[in-house]
């Protein structure tokens, strides 16, 4: 199939098939002899994947070092990370969102405050 039958299928854009294979997600895909690209339903399987990875709060950075590991996920959609702790790269993702979280927290505790302190006032 196509790029864009690929991306629909799999919930996707054109676009972001393309970032995922320039950013090393997804392997080259093989091509016509005009140069389009072809994909297969395998193809599909790891873009739902890859999506399903970013849903969860992952970065491209973040999935980066892993792709080799998406094709075990399309083998076993109910394959978890190694050790049930999500690996370094999870438990990084997971600081950085408690991190930002606190930050909103503050900010938010600043702002409810000002509020405050203009309606007192």
């Amino acid at each position: 199939m196509r790029i864009g039958d690929a991306a629909a299928a799999a919930g996707a854009t054109p676009r972001a098939l393309r970032l995922y294979e320039q950013r090393g997600l997804m392997p080259p895909p093989v091509r016509t002899s005009s140069g389009q690209r072809v994909y297969d339903g395998t193809d599909v399987a790891r873009i739902r994947v890859i999506r399903e990875l970013l849903s969860l709060g992952l970065t491209i950075e973040d999935l980066r070092g892993h792709a080799e590991s998406f094709d075990l996920l399309v083998a076993d959609p109910a394959r978890r990370c190694r050790g049930g702790s999500g690996g370094p790269v999870v438990r990084r993702r997971l600081a950085a969102l408690d991190a930002e979280i606190a930050r909103l927290t503050r900010l938010r505790a600043a702002l409810a405050g000002a509020a405050r302190g203009a309606t007192e006032g």
